[in-house]
């Protein structure tokens, strides 16, 4: 379908498309192999100033927003989930800078981000804090002019290769989630080490690991918003970016239907190509369709965020929610299209099932995005009355 892009965001996806195409397709079954950091392919996405694509011009960025940054990630996502979901918790690491930095903040971390110089993690996930956001143990106690911060964050994308991370930890306890604050953690902090980078079933490209933190001590200019608004910064920022896994979603779908339809043209049994089979030709027309609805909706949404609407918690999570349960369906549907070639790592589809997995689980698992839905539904509904 025609979505009328702009001349700027036809650069950005066309860009993206070629980026994906001559760096990282060629590269991808083996970086997924050898678990390998994609360096190579992030210095590429910086050298055409990928990193700046939502960040306000001020800052060196192009100030696009949530539409623009959906397109690039789709098109990376295409080529590899690894490779994608690297560039984009750039950007949910980024969010809470931007939405809730101070001046000093923005000005110092901003531009580095956007050239592509610093990388950046969102922590916020722990062993008892997931799902349950609130359920957070890692601790920031004020003393003197400085925080010092303990306690252990899991599952942490670009952990260890990031400069810049932003930590949710808790500074008042008896408050529950109001009591949680926002901080900028940098690296090379004494008392903030790495876990083990994790052995995972997808995205294998991608750096996870542990940030420890071990009285950490951190200036208290490094508090995003107040002191308490940890939770609400959290919420926002995941809010700005599950269009983004949903753009990941549509991506890796295309990318599983391409390779289904194209194996499914050049496979031939009983005399013709499969393709020619009605049974194969309504699975494939179910992926085909289940990619164009999910890449609808994501648009939608992300340009809704943009207008910049005050609630979009449940348009993010339909998007979020809907486009990665498509990619899940499509790739597994790929696989059977491409039978037992497609079940073999020649070729790309059984990486792509391996990688969409994680789609339904991070930024908030699918059944809590429905939870998300329903509870805005019961509001709604309460209004009406």
């Amino acid at each position: 379908m025609d979505y009328f892009l702009d001349e700027e965001q036809l650069m950005i996806r066309d860009l993206a498309r070629q980026i994906a195409e001559e760096k990282i397709m060629p590269v991808r079954a083996e970086l997924d192999e050898k678990e390998e950091f994609p360096w190579e392919i992030v210095n590429a996405l910086a050298q055409s100033d990928f990193f700046g694509i939502y960040i306000p011009e001020e800052y060196g960025g192009f100030g696009k927003g949530c539409f623009e940054l959906s397109l690039a990630i789709e098109e990376l996502s295409r080529a590899c989930l690894g490779v994608s979901t690297t560039f984009a918790a750039n950007a949910l690491g980024t969010y809470p800078i931007m939405l809730y930095g101070s001046a000093e903040q923005k000005k110092k971390y901003l531009p580095d981000i956007a050239s592509g110089k610093r990388m950046v993690a969102f922590g916020l996930t722990e062993a008892n804090a997931g799902s349950d956001a609130a359920g957070v143990q890692t601790t920031a106690k004020l003393e003197g002019n400085e925080y010092v911060l303990n306690g252990t964050k899991q599952w942490i994308t670009n952990g260890g290769e990031a400069e810049i991370y932003t930590i949710i930890a808790m500074t008042d306890r008896n408050k529950g989630a109001r009591g949680a604050s926002a901080f900028v953690v940098e690296k090379d902090t004494p008392g903030f080490s790495f876990g083990k980078k994790e052995n995972k079933l997808g995205i294998r490209s991608s750096s996870t690991r542990e940030l420890i933190f071990e009285n950490c001590r951190i200036p208290k200019e490094n508090l995003i918003g107040r002191q308490g608004m940890g939770f609400i910064v959290a919420m926002k920022t995941l809010d700005s970016s599950r269009t983004g896994v949903g753009a990941q979603g549509v991506g890796i779908a295309q990318g599983a239907y391409e390779a289904a339809a194209e194996y499914a043209r050049e496979r031939h049994q009983f005399g013709h190509p499969i393709i020619s089979i009605q049974a194969v030709q309504h699975i494939l027309a179910d992926m085909a369709t289940e990619t164009e609805a999910a890449r609808a909706l994501v648009y939608s949404v992300a340009k809704y965020i943009d207008t910049g609407a005050r609630d979009v918690s449940k348009e993010s999570a339909m998007a979020k929610v809907f486009a990665t349960d498509v990619a899940m369906k499509v790739t597994v549907d790929a696989v059977q299209v491409m039978g037992g070639a497609g079940y073999m790592r020649e070729y790309p589809v059984e990486k792509m099932m391996r990688d969409a997995k994680i789609l339904q689980i991070y930024e908030g698992t699918n059944q809590i995005q429905r939870n998300v839905i329903g509870q805005a539904l019961i509001k709604e509904t309460a209004k009406k009355k």
